[in-house]
């Protein structure tokens, strides 16, 4: 079993001068589901190497068991910091796909060519994708094999807008996770602000915010069983 995570390489939150990046939870959680499995992951990133962790995400506030159990990790540290290019990824041998998200995807995995191809191709060859909390952001421009966007028609969830407004940055975001999705005719739903909530429609799955990470990751393996 093998699963291809792709992180963020983007670390300025807008023209705020703050910093950005994956959310620490969000890659965490999943990573150990998916290790403790006994899969073999692949980390990816759009510039390789050591992706940004958002400051946010490694306060103390942020902390979970995962997060800790990932400090006391040294090898789940190095693994991180070298992952590979992004351009340089095929989706041959991968059997699915997930997303970290955290505010960096919004600017460039949103937008990268190399993460659209690599969905679309999972999508097509019917592997499953996942993505959790902002990186549902990947879907902006993905479509399906009948030209329509990949989440059209499709239950699906994400960072909502009362979430974004709770976290101050509905202005500072180039666009809103809730609404894409939406204007992309994805079927949003969502549960309560910061609770877990995950949708599953088909190999596509989504979690709301970084309370859904860990669950997002075993109804991802449950495909896969």
């Amino acid at each position: 079993m093998k699963i291809l995570m792709v992180l963020t390489s983007h670390d300025q939150l807008g023209d705020t001068g703050n910093k950005t990046g994956f959310w620490l939870e969000e890659f965490a959680a999943p990573y150990f589901v998916f290790r403790d499995a006994g899969a073999e992951i692949t980390l990816t990133s759009p510039k390789g190497g050591q992706p940004p962790i958002d400051p946010a995400s490694d306060a103390p506030e942020s902390q979970t068991d995962d997060t800790r159990r990932f400090k006391n990790d040294i090898e789940a540290q190095r693994y991180l910091a070298t992952t590979l290019k992004l351009s340089d990824v095929s989706e041959a041998g991968f059997d699915a796909i997930f997303y970290p998200g955290g505010h960096g995807p919004l600017w460039d995995l949103a937008e990268n060519d190399d993460s659209k191809r690599l969905i679309e191709a999972f999508a097509a060859a019917d592997r499953p994708v996942g993505a959790v909390c902002h990186a549902p952001a990947v879907f902006r421009h993905t479509v399906g094999a009948d030209g329509k966007p990949l989440v059209a028609g499709r239950r699906v969830t994400g960072f909502s807008n009362t979430e974004e407004a709770a976290a101050g940055l509905t202005d500072v975001v180039p666009f809103l996770v809730e609404d894409l999705l939406k204007s992309n005719g994805g079927l949003f739903e969502k549960g309560d602000d910061w609770a877990s909530f995950v949708r599953r429609d088909g190999k596509l799955v989504t979690g709301q915010n970084p309370a859904s990470s860990a669950e997002a990751a075993k109804q991802l393996l449950d495909l896969l069983s």
